[in-house]
């Protein structure tokens, strides 16, 4: 039987629903207590925990952030004193920024893709709850130092030279740069997890064309984490470096710039507000269209839009630097692309506003938080076109006005529409209708606080009062319209207060509700709720129509029941595994079944050896750290697992399974998949570093005078030659190993390791000066230390996958893995290589 064929079979004898139950809750259930939350990787729980842990770094957020407005209130106020305040208005914009907004979207992108796509769970179970333990931990390092006083007070952007070890001498910056870089990982995980589980596991059938709107916004969001969240990640780290071994990144007088540290910041920065917007928009897509009765109108043009945004927004970061003295063509340039993404973002909303002016409305709860969004976000967006004016920025630039927008964006483009989507999805979490009254009050307090508060402040920031002050005895213009702002805050703050009061009353309160209650059209409401673990009793077929444009509730209810009777493929758990569909990423042809893990601890261990690097190089214990790193690889290497056996076979895996074969035997599964996307986010740091050898080469002072006589005569080249043929060898076994495993490629391939890692080693070793001494080589450090733990990963990847090959069930998945890494550090060697003999580091 053919791949297609198995797809789009006849339907099945229906089974029992209640024995089809109790099959997959046998495979998919937690275990109890305490093991339970330590082992859980399902995707609907781990993504609840991001929302839920999200939420509650809110609310600390918000706590923050009213002692900020309470110090505001007065010009003289002695709430508290400006040690204190640097540290409230840090940890204000770091929470909201990294341990809100971002995990949100996270856990809701974890909790619902499965459910609109039809599968059973993400790519990677165990990389999910990796991601969650790294946020919960890396925000606990966060809270813990500020509870302790030492909590960052640098501003959210770190900006140097304020954040150097000179003028900021505690650990107070080493708290965020080593804490935020900590939760960059789960950003990254989350990315990782997301790309590959839209494109690889959905219902059969379900095409590229077919893909519903939000998983379109969250593979934009992904692309956008996996290129954006990198040059932040490599500026922590070379931020850290400087301050720990006092390397030379940032320093001018040792040919460093701190406006590198500026660069990297917002090639992450300006992104992040649309990674923020873009999975908001995709829930209002979803909100809209229910309640407006008919399919969001212009589908191809929104999705065009998104990448259209996704595109452009790599071209705005220095809209955030126009004052720091670059040329006047790249303020043209950079100021045209920030009001030209305003076009996308337009598209989307006027698409929206005709769904609805077509359609016939529902004025739900859920549609008052749409409507504040509309209102607040389009004001923040018209704001946000002034300040891409460089005249009017150039005034406006550093003053209360930037926050006042800043807010109305993230407010208005986000808080809105997360809280229309927990009223929307709250039934899906918790299987009970909401507690009528509340919601309405706490829409309206938390709408009119949002305006009393930020509208004002937009007049305060015309006047001059700037950001980051505490006190501001001589302009009592500022007096009466800081007043106001702090009433509003409190205003606002009231409103959550109540929204979560409402929320809890739903919670243990409300009256079960029936199946889709809001009467959509999407697949997440094709089941009973709140849903089982493995979400359906069976999978849609290639012939059952999934698609949201054309389903009707009617025809979504007969769909449901059609798969709670096992009527679809892989009805039930007759094997004994956890089991979800492969399809094929564009035309949506079933073609591999995915043997999913179960419960574990890794990736709780994990995440705690992680943790001891990051706090081992907090304390300054780097030998610590270094044992640490040891920990971290063993802890990966264990993740590699032979197949659990199938119930009544002898083999580990069967050949096939309902006629298709299992992920692990099936070359381009998705170890291969997640490997690529991977070394997407792996190539975007490696971008980012030569970016950072550019400009420093081009822009930094004293650049030129580090040139020193080599001592060592032709050694450094000959050290540079090594590496690069040690690229090269890899290069061909990355080639080679496409092909088939051999001995010749082994061997070729752990020449290119050795080569690579003793080329890069000698080449540290006999550089003229110390990273200390000059960036010119701290730079050169930071790519022989780049490859060199590259060389050291292949190594780890060969002795972790020996296993495999030993078992021989996943020996051809595991190639294809091996020989992705072999290419790519073949390639960066040959580059870095390169880069350096030609600027003559």
């Amino acid at each position: 039987m053919t791949t297609h064929q198995t797809s789009a079979q006849a339907p099945m004898t229906p089974h029992d629903p209640a024995a089809l139950h109790a099959e997959l809750e046998a495979v998919w259930r937690g275990l109890p207590g305490w093991r339970g939350f330590v082992c859980e990787v399902n995707h609907g729980a781990i993504g609840l925990r991001f929302m839920i842990t999200a939420i509650v770094y809110f609310a600390i957020g918000g706590v923050l952030a009213m002692l900020i407005r309470v110090q505001l209130a007065s010009p003289r106020a002695a709430f508290v004193g400006p040690d204190i305040y640097n540290q409230l208005f840090t940890m204000h914009g770091t929470i909201m920024m990294f341990l809100f907004a971002i995990p949100m979207l996270e856990g809701l992108a974890l909790y619902l893709l499965p459910k609109v796509m039809g599968a059973r769970d993400m790519a990677y179970p165990r990389l999910s709850a990796l991601g969650w333990w790294c946020y919960a931990l890396g925000g606990l390092i966060l809270l813990v130092a500020m509870l302790a006083g030492v909590a960052p007070d640098g501003g959210w952007f770190m900006y140097t030279p304020l954040s150097d070890k000179v003028h900021t001498p505690g650990i107070n910056a080493d708290v965020w740069l080593l804490g935020i870089t900590f939760v960059e990982i789960s950003a990254i995980c989350a990315a990782v997890e997301i790309t590959v589980s839209i494109l690889k596991l959905r219902a059969a059938g379900m095409a590229l064309t077919r893909l519903p709107l939000f998983a379109w916004y969250m593979l934009g969001t992904a692309a956008m984490m996996l290129i954006g969240f990198p040059p932040l990640i490599l500026g922590s780290i070379l931020l850290e470096a400087q301050r720990a071994f006092d390397w030379a990144f940032f320093d001018p007088a040792r040919g460093g710039d701190p406006i590198l540290w500026q660069h990297l910041f917002w090639l992450f920065g300006h992104p992040e507000v649309y990674i923020i917007f873009l999975p908001a928009a995709g829930a209002l897509s979803v909100m809209i269209a229910t309640f407006a009765r008919q399919p969001i109108i212009g589908h191809a043009m929104i999705v065009a839009a998104i990448w259209a945004m996704v595109f452009l927004s790599f071209g705005l970061w220095v809209h955030h630097m126009f004052t720091i003295g670059i040329p006047h063509l790249a303020l043209a340039f950079f100021s045209a692309a920030s009001m030209l993404v305003a076009v996308p973002t337009s598209v989307q909303i006027f698409a929206w506003i005709g769904t609805l002016w077509s359609g016939q409305p529902r004025w739900s709860l859920p549609m008052l938080h749409i409507t504040g969004f509309f209102l607040t976000f389009v004001l923040g967006g018209l704001t946000g076109v002034m300040l891409a004016a460089v005249p009017f920025n150039w005034q406006a630039h550093d003053t209360a006005f930037v926050t006042a927008h800043l807010h109305y964006v993230l407010i208005g483009g986000f808080v809105f529409p997360m809280l229309a989507a927990i009223t929307y999805w709250m039934p899906h979490f918790t299987g009970r209708r909401a507690v009528r009254g509340l919601g309405t009050a706490a829409f309206w307090l938390i709408f009119i606080g949002v305006h009393g508060t930020f509208l004002v402040m937009h007049l305060t920031g015309l006047l001059g009062m700037p950001r980051r002050v505490s006190i501001y005895p001589d302009n009592p213009e500022w007096e009466l319209l800081n007043l106001i702002s702090s009433v509003g805050g409190f205003i606002m703050t009231a409103g959550f207060a109540l929204f979560a009061v409402d929320m809890g009353l739903q919670l243990f309160m409300g009256r079960r509700t029936r199946r889709n209650p809001w009467r959509a059209t999407s697949l997440d409401w094709a089941m009973r709720l709140p849903p089982p673990t493995y979400n359906l009793a069976s999978l849609p077929r290639a012939d059952m129509e999934t698609d949201e444009r054309t389903l009707t509730p009617s025809r979504l209810d007969m769909l449901a029941t059609t798969l709670a009777m096992g009527e679809g493929m892989l009805a039930g758990a007759p094997r004994g595994v956890r089991e979800t569909l492969i399809i094929d990423a564009v035309s949506g042809r079933a073609e591999a079944v995915a043997v999913l893990p179960g419960n574990t601890m890794r990736p709780a261990l994990t995440a705690l050896t992680i943790g001891l690097f990051f706090l081992a190089m907090l304390a300054g214990f780097y030998w610590v750290a270094a044992a640490a790193v040891v920990l971290v690889a063993a802890m990966c290497a264990s993740w590699i697992r032979p197949v659990a056996p199938i119930q009544g076979t002898t083999a580990a895996v069967p050949e096939t399974i309902e006629g298709l074969p299992a992920s692990p035997c099936y070359r381009h599964g998705l170890g291969w998949w997640g490997s690529a996307v991977l070394l997407v986010a792996n190539a975007s740091l490696f971008a980012s570093l030569l970016f950072a050898v550019a400009f420093l080469s081009v822009i930094a002072p004293g650049w030129e005078g580090a040139v020193q006589e080599n001592p060592h005569g032709v050694l450094p080249m000959a050290a540079l030659l090594v590496t690069a043929i040690g690229g090269a060898l890899l290069l061909c076994a990355g080639l080679w190993s496409q092909r088939a495993a051999t001995a010749g490629q082994r061997a070729l391939a752990w020449a290119g390791m050795l080569a690579v890692a003793a080329g890069a080693l000698a080449s540290g070793a006999m550089m003229t000066g110390s990273p200390a001494e000059h960036a010119r080589h701290a730079v050169q450090a930071a790519i022989m230390a780049y490859l060199v733990v590259h060389a050291l990963i292949l190594v780890t990847m060969h002795l972790a996958a020996a296993r495999g090959h030993r078992i021989g069930v996943q020996a051809v998945a595991t190639q294809g893995v091996l020989a992705q890494w072999h290419g790519y550090t073949g390639l960066v060697a040959l580059v870095g290589a390169l880069a350096l003999a030609v600027a003559k580091l």
